[in-house]
């Protein structure tokens, strides 16, 4: 995979703008929009539509990239600061879900 994550948020947060979107609108509501979205994604996985996946998980990216914004965070630090959090996590899987020590 050779993509550009900070072109694409870039371009994300160009078309906020253009749509008002960040100015214009209240975290809150983002939020909800960021909620919805991961409903999306729960109902794409569990019936494995892969093209709904990749469009869901898309989708919920950009409402959390104009959340982050609405909020004036940079994305990729949020993302930095929780890869931080977790990359030193020991643990193991049971049942398929991830338990810390």
């Amino acid at each position: 995979m050779n993509h550009d994550f900070d072109t694409y948020v870039v371009r994300v947060l160009r078309w906020a703008e253009d749509r008002n979107l960040i100015e214009g609108s209240d975290p809150k509501t983002q939020m909800l929009k960021c909620v919805s979205e991961v409903g999306e994604l729960a109902d794409a996985v569990a019936v494995d539509n892969r093209e709904e996946i990749i469009d869901a998980i898309g989708d919920v990216l950009v409402t959390m990239i104009i959340l982050a914004e609405m909020k004036n965070l940079d994305v990729v630090e949020c993302l930095e600061s929780a890869y931080n959090t977790i990359a030193p996590r020991k643990g193991k899987m049971v049942n398929g879900v991830f338990v810390k020590e």
